[in-house]
């Protein structure tokens, strides 16, 4: 379980848990979930793009990723976010169809970015997504306020000299970015669950901001940290134990949630 091998995939989830707990408290504060699960998968033609151009595949998620904020941001303002989120995928999802299938990688690229490949991160992939984590964390904490306060009062925070606006899209570049860096790893479908289960678990445990945010973050690291270890020990896919123990941390959540308001 700590071989040489897994070193750097512990590294590495360690990093996208942060990550992930972090971002993740805003996202489901801000009702964006399925924003958060049409991003990673929308992104993954930027890998596919980027092995056509031979360039860093990191580069070519970021490009895909910012493709999509835009996109959503500005159907948005035509079309319900949802619909608008919808539509961008669809766009996106098929790019992403054709830029692997010229590749020749079709079968391969689909399910690394899908579901990660955790086993094989090398130590120079670790560099670039930590210092890209670092620039996230700072910018969450320096936006914090602001984006707290536009969630709860947009009208509020409009009269504070807080675009709702820019807000939406300066949020969404974070979400973008976070879930770009982390696709390689732990793929799509995980990305999602550690972005919402903790953070959904840690909102019905607390209503207090900071103590949520920092319990979202607890809870995707014992997520990932169980999940590797789980994986480990039993050859089961780690995506299996990443979405169950997320589900079941709502669940129990929820369940304590209820037990407080009945006494």
């Amino acid at each position: 379980m700590f071989a040489s091998y897994m070193i750097n995939g512990w590294i590495m989830a360690t990093i996208i848990a942060v990550l992930a707990g972090a971002v993740g408290l805003f996202v489901v504060l801000r009702g964006m979930s399925f924003a958060a699960h049409a991003l990673p998968l929308g992104a993954f033609p930027g890998a596919a793009a980027a092995n056509l151009l031979g360039i860093n595949e990191l580069w070519g998620l970021i490009g895909f990723s910012g493709l999509g904020v835009i996109g959503i941001t500005q159907l948005a303002q035509r079309q319900r976010r949802d619909v608008a989120t919808a539509l961008v995928l669809m766009a996106l999802l098929g790019l992403g169809t054709l830029f692997l299938s010229l590749s020749g990688h079709y079968a391969q690229g689909v399910y690394a970015l899908l579901f990660g490949q955790l086993v094989s991160v090398s130590r120079a992939q670790i560099w670039p997504v930590l210092a890209l984590g670092l620039v996230i964390l700072v910018a969450i904490g320096i936006c914090f306020r602001p984006l707290l306060l536009s969630t709860l009062s947009p009208d509020l925070a409009a009269t504070h000299g807080v675009s709702p606006k820019r807000t939406d899209f300066g949020f969404l570049l974070l979400v973008g970015a976070a879930t770009a860096m982390a696709l390689p790893v732990v793929g799509a479908l995980l990305v999602f669950s550690l972005m919402v289960g903790p953070a959904a678990a840690a909102r019905s445990l607390t209503d207090r901001p900071a103590t949520a945010l920092l319990l979202s973050v607890g809870l995707a690291l014992l997520t990932v940290w169980a999940s590797i270890a789980a994986a480990y020990v039993s050859d089961w896919p780690i995506g299996f134990f990443v979405g169950a123990l997320a589900a079941a941390f709502f669940a129990v959540a929820q369940l304590s949630r209820r037990f407080r308001r009945a006494a």
